[in-house]
């Protein structure tokens, strides 16, 4: 699904040469690649303030920890997503809200937002899934109409560019008044570990949430505000200030990949291919994930692992239906796409060193399994 071996091949004198600089000045926390690193992804996201901490689920954590959500404050987010985005949620004892989602970019349903507000919603939490922008326009006016954060989970979306209503683009993560990401190592921008950042454009949130990632320390052992441990180490910054500047190159070979295996995929009845929302640069492909229309979708996992070709199903159970975050207000007339969509989709590889060849092969398979 991933080659991090063939993406090394292609950096590694500028991997070798970061790390034997951290591991000569020995500043594993905190040291100058991690501060270079995060004026770096500032300049290129064109936002103010990014927070370097420990991993992306932390960071979505201190975004809502760092809004001063309290216990039983109610957060919208969606349905069709990995767990981290409701975990975290429920872990700081706010409401988790799950809705359904659009079942063209399978991203949180704007009606469906509408219709969950209640007095007690405080935020909506977006995911760009699979790398495609959510609704982002739309989402912030019913923010602002209700009084409402916005928190967009951007794990899978970095780099990708929101096209708004007036032509002028944003980077994901960066339209909200809060972001968070992360770095695990398959993800576009990847480190060599865990890792991930906070990003807002507020002055005073970003002091408060840099505050919450060091034991709620501004200065050594004074605790202003209560806060957890929460650090990207400087070798990992050290990866990732080697990749950051390869970044848009990634997400154009990832899109390059993409319509390939679309041209290759897209008349067939039983496939839906992925739809862009928005211009080329809308998606950045962090999966490319296929609907299998009127076919066993678990048949052609089968079959393709038995090719010897990888693929992925995100994701097999919507959360609603987790034990973990079942709840009685959940009525499932109310998560139709999402239980479709559970049933029907599935991820095949999409890497920075995928070639023509593999996506010919695999299509070829796809295929031959449907017409079978």
């Amino acid at each position: 699904m991933v080659d991090l071996v063939g993406q090394y091949a292609g950096i590694k004198e500028e991997i070798n040469n970061s790390f034997n600089e951290v591991l000569e000045n020995a500043a594993f926390i905190n040291g100058p690649q991690v501060h270079a690193f995060q004026k770096e992804l500032e300049e290129y996201l064109a936002v103010k303030h990014v927070i370097p901490c420990a991993n992306g689920t932390d960071a979505l954590q201190i975004a809502m920890m760092g809004l001063g959500l309290k216990p039983g404050d109610e957060v919208i987010t969606a349905d069709f997503t990995f767990a981290a985005t409701v975990e975290v949620i429920a872990l700081l004892q706010l409401t988790p809200v799950l809705v359904d989602v659009d079942p063209v970019s399978f991203n949180i349903d704007i009606e469906a937002i509408k219709k969950a507000i209640t007095p007690k919603t405080k935020a909506i939490v977006p995911v760009h899934l699979f790398g495609q922008t959510a609704d982002m326009d739309a989402i912030m006016t019913i923010a602002k109409e209700h009084n409402l954060y916005v928190i967009e989970d951007n794990a899978q979306g970095i780099g990708a560019n929101y096209t708004h209503a007036d032509g002028s683009k944003s980077k994901t993560g960066t339209i909200g008044h809060v972001s968070s990401t992360s770095f695990f190592p398959s993800k576009n921008l990847g480190c060599y570990g865990d890792g991930g950042a906070i990003f807002t454009n507020d002055d005073a949130l970003a002091h408060t949430i840099r505050g919450i990632v060091n034991h709620g320390m501004y200065e050594r052992y004074h605790h202003d505000v209560v806060g957890v441990n929460s650090r990207l180490d400087s070798l990992q910054a050290a990866v990732l200030r080697a990749k950051l500047p390869h970044l848009d190159t990634y997400n154009a070979k990832r899109l390059a990949s993409a319509k390939k295996y679309t041209e290759r995929l897209q008349n067939h009845p039983n496939i839906i291919t992925p739809s862009l929302n928005g211009d080329d640069d809308s998606h950045v492909f962090h999966q490319y994930t296929l609907v299998i229309k009127d076919a066993n979708r678990d048949e052609i996992v089968k079959f393709l692992n038995a090719e010897g070709i990888p693929c992925g199903v995100y994701y097999p159970i919507p959360l609603h239906l987790q034990k973990a975050y079942r709840d009685a207000r959940y009525k499932e007339e109310d998560f139709t796409v999402t239980n479709r969509l559970a049933k029907e989709v599935i991820s095949l590889p999409m890497h920075t060193e995928l070639e023509e060849e593999q996506i010919n092969y695999i299509s070829e398979k796809i295929l031959q399994f449907l017409d079978s």
